[in-house]
């Protein structure tokens, strides 16, 4: 039988970074064993579900790059089919109606958690004779499921786990109002589509046996299930905001590459030996179901900084002027011909050290500003004193320069330097300085090479007194 994997998320908010991990892990499985990744939006939450979530939700997955086989799939379209489900059980005696009232169901909780007993609702409907039914009073569907027994599932990362069935309630199926509940929906739309394992954090593991007995309820066979651990925050605690728990759309706005974030994601609760650094191809590859570990795993943002330093200085040149371009924008600088041209021939010296792509605009910015260029404090201390006419100076001798590349210019630099019996540095720092506006930058004889002879001359002329 062919795998199909499914990614089922609930569209009242954005594609958080959770969701991404069970995402790329459905992706990835499914993608090793040649099987398909299929899409399902669960938005049959009318009031919290909106179209600005839908929209993150997908944009998210395409960034990250998982695509996704056949059309998705909108959950809150099938409401017919998972009620006809529902229907079908009460038909074969397998569901039955309930009556009772908020009052009662809130009294019955009440009464049950007193006495420690899992098994919330009494089940006082359930082989009632309808005829007892109060007048106008609009039922709920309930499944009749086993009172006697356990629920046994093989997952395939928490290993065989149980639960006795005096544990389980008699879940509600439909609403009064008719509509299907998420357990029923769940079930119906994974059998439809095919879905043969499914994989998600553990906290659905309690659904999952609620969901095995409504499969059987319904003579389907139940996929096989892998519960992964949930991700926590550094400090060991519930994943939050100030942690990291964000949309994916913020690492993206945080200058974050796809392929840096996928790669985190992978190494958070599964290894393949002591690999850190792991390509799509290789994940492909690789993962399996068994290297997911039990333990959760703990988000860490200096790693994922880490790991997007190394993706972004092995990328290409001319993606990461493209990539780069919507930071510059946002610091107030236009990527226009120029600029690009620029950054592509300087990029190999400014992708050394940045580590997201915010920190790459910054510091490429200066090829890209108009003259005059602005300050930092300390380029502006180092243009004091006598750094002007020592500007002054080592403007003629580089007018001078016939070949106007890196080692001519840093030898007429040295030249003009040692002519002047001054030290190197005494040079190059307002050098520096008034070429990039910092005091912290590529070498400046590359600078100079990539911002050209009449760029480069103008800057210097603009402090040399």
């Amino acid at each position: 039988m062919s795998v199909v994997t499914r990614f089922a998320p609930s569209p009242t908010g954005f594609l958080h970074i959770g969701g991404a991990r069970t995402a790329l892990f459905n992706w990835l499985y499914a993608r090793h064993c040649g099987g398909r990744f299929l899409l399902r939006i669960e938005d049959t939450d009318r009031a919290r579900s909106t179209d600005e979530a839908k929209a993150a939700i997908l944009d998210g997955l395409a960034w990250l790059g998982l695509d996704w086989d056949g059309d998705v799939v909108y959950q809150s379209e099938r409401a017919a089919i998972h009620a006809a489900a529902a229907q079908a059980l009460l038909d074969k005696g397998l569901a039955y109606r309930c009556y009772a009232s908020p009052d009662e169901l809130t009294a019955m909780r009440e009464e049950a958690r007193s006495a420690g007993r899992a098994r919330l609702y009494d089940g006082r409907w359930r082989d009632r004779d309808p005829s007892e039914a109060p007048a106008g009073v609009d039922p709920v569907i309930r499944l009749k499921a086993p009172l006697e027994g356990e629920t046994v599932i093989a997952d395939a990362v928490q290993g065989e786990v149980r639960v006795a069935n005096d544990q389980l309630d008699d879940m509600v199926l439909l609403r009064a109002d008719g509509s299907p509940t998420y357990m029923l929906s769940v079930v119906v739309d994974d059998h439809d589509m095919g879905v043969t394992q499914i994989i998600r954090g553990d906290d659905h593991l309690t659904n999952s046996f609620r969901q095995t007995l409504l499969y059987r309820a319904l003579g389907w066979e139940s996929p096989k299930f892998a519960h992964i651990p949930l991700i926590h925050g550094p400090d060991g605690a519930k994943m939050s905001k100030r942690h990291g728990a964000l949309g994916v759309e913020a690492y993206r706005d945080m200058g974050f590459l796809p392929e840096a974030v996928r790669n985190y994601l992978l190494r958070l609760g599964w290894s393949h030996g002591d690999e850190e650094v792991i390509s799509t191809e290789q994940a492909i590859e690789w993962f399996d179901l068994d290297a997911i570990g039990r333990s959760p795993s703990r988000f860490d943002m200096a790693k994922l900084s880490n790991l997007n330093g190394h993706y972004i200085r092995e990328a290409e040149d001319a993606r990461l002027v493209e990539a780069v371009a919507p930071f510059l924008a946002a610091l107030g600088v236009e990527a226009g011909a120029v600029c690009r041209a620029r950054l592509e021939a300087g990029m190999a010296g400014l992708k050394e050290r940045a580590k997201t792509l915010i920190e790459l605009a910054e510091s490429a910015a200066f090829y890209c500003r108009a003259r005059p260029l602005p300050l930092s404090d300390k380029a502006a201390s180092l243009l004091d004193g006598e750094a002007p006419a020592i500007l002054a100076g080592c403007l003629g001798h580089l007018e001078a320069v016939g070949d106007w590349s890196a080692e001519p210019l840093e030898a007429a630099v040295r030249a003009f330097a040692a002519a002047g019996d001054l030290k190197l540095g005494k040079v190059a720092q307002p050098l520096r300085a008034a070429l990039t506006g910092s005091n912290a930058s590529p070498g400046i004889f590359e600078v100079m090479a990539v911002l050209g002879r009449d760029e480069s001359l103008a800057r210097i002329a603009d402090h040399a007194g």
